[in-house]
């Protein structure tokens, strides 16, 4: 590649965690200013993967340092690409990511035993990376990252549910339940074209442990989660999950209603209850992302108070099995 200084890419797992401390470090700068989140979190778990070497991708390596790298997960056989990043204060920065990116592409499209590809990117704006995606074939969706600043929410918001229903917070043994939900609420969403996990109950569980036990998006607070159940058989037809991504930020990492239930106001009264529940554990904001094309669900945000505070992209790439 081009650069005032030689680069090299290099497989990601020759290198252990010390080795990209300062990438990491830079990166968690830019996460703490764009999104307000904190992200030593997540490096840990990722330095953690590295000392195992464990972390399929590659590393960006100038004058015996890392200044770049990407990685992605395998899951059965599709790859989700977890991140891209270089350190901004070098020269080539971007370009350092795209030739990172189409590193690992060409890898992921030429290893046969992947037939599906999905990333968001969710510290890059809307369009930094677009040309690469689709230079491999990609697909790309825009999401918003939405943010509605707490305040004065003291009191806790009505709850005006059918008899038959209830409201309570989320429990341990909620994850089947809760899985059966997501899956039927998202049955030809736009969402499910972009994370396939929301298709079935299997990957729905899979989404769901990630979120709530291994704090794939934040530290899970189940004093914010609640779903809404019937009284009789126990199933759920509405619920809302959050998280904690710094000391003042909470994140909704999943909102969604059944089908049948829906147009009853329990989106809405969900949002509110976690919005509650987050003032009391001190955050000042609470943020969300959705896709650009559920029109809906943003009219809804925004009339909750919500703004769209930054744009990115999710990608998505599937093996055309006729070729």
């Amino acid at each position: 590649m081009a650069s005032s200084t030689s680069t090299e890419i290099l497989d990601l797992r020759h290198f252990s965690a010390p080795m990209l401390r300062a990438v990491l470090e830079a990166e968690g700068d830019l996460w703490k200013q764009r999104l307000h989140w904190d992200y030593r979190a997540s490096a840990r778990l990722l330095m953690q993967y590295l000392d195992n070497r464990m972390l399929p991708g590659y590393a960006a390596v100038a004058a015996d340092q890392v200044i770049g790298y990407v990685f992605c997960v395998y899951e059965e056989t599709k790859a989700v690409i977890g991140d891209v990043f270089a350190i901004p204060t070098q020269p080539d920065a971007h370009m350092i990511e795209e030739t990172l990116l189409r590193h690992l592409l060409e890898l992921l499209v030429n290893s046969p035993q992947v037939d599906r590809i999905e990333s968001q990117l969710l510290v890059h704006p809307s369009g930094t990376h677009s040309a690469v995606f689709r230079e491999a074939g990609l697909e790309l969706y825009r999401r918003l990252f939405m943010v509605q600043p707490l305040e004065s929410l003291w009191s806790p918001p009505k709850v005006d549910l059918r008899g038959d229903l209830e409201l309570r917070p989320w429990r341990d043994e909620d994850l089947t339940p809760a899985a059966r939900l997501i899956c039927e609420a998202y049955r030809d969403h736009p969402d499910s074209l972009i994370n396939d996990q929301y298709r079935s109950v299997h990957g729905s569980m899979r989404f769901l442990n990630n979120i709530v036990r291994y704090s794939g998006c934040g530290a899970f607070s189940a004093q914010v989660s609640h779903v809404v159940a019937h009284r009789t058989n126990r199933e759920f037809v509405a619920l809302v999950l959050g998280s904690r991504v710094s000391p003042g930020s909470g994140h909704i990492t999943q909102v969604c209603v059944h089908p049948a239930y829906r147009r009853q106001g329990m989106a809405r009264m969900l949002l509110s209850v976690a919005a509650f529940h987050f003032m009391r554990q001190g955050a000042t904001e609470i943020s969300l992302t959705v896709t650009e094309a559920n029109q809906q669900a943003i009219d809804l945000y925004f009339a909750e108070g919500y703004t769209c505070g930054h744009k990115f992209d999710a990608a998505v790439w599937k093996r055309d099995e006729s070729a």
